[in-house]
């Protein structure tokens, strides 16, 4: 099975956002470029939140506590279910 869509390597994102929030503060950009560089900047921060979220639901995961009431339980049918 293929995916469609790659997930992004959050620690390069996180090199590429940098680099253009450098270029962004140095404020030697024409107005044009500067743009494309904060629309680009803005995908950055929203894929690397994105990274972060899916990194804290894996921790939160991992660190539940394996007792008797986070078990999966089969759904018990009975015969109270049955139509004469």
């Amino acid at each position: 099975m293929t995916r469609t869509k790659r997930t992004p390597d959050f620690e390069k994102s996180l090199s590429e956002l940098e680099t253009l929030v450098s270029q962004l503060e140095r404020g030697d950009l024409p107005l044009e470029d500067a743009l494309r560089a904060f629309e680009r900047g803005v995908g950055l921060t929203r894929e690397c939140q994105c990274a972060l979220e899916a990194a804290q639901l894996r921790v939160e995961i991992l660190l539940r506590p394996n007792d008797s009431q986070s078990e999966i339980t089969m759904f018990d049918h009975g015969t109270e279910d049955k139509v004469d």
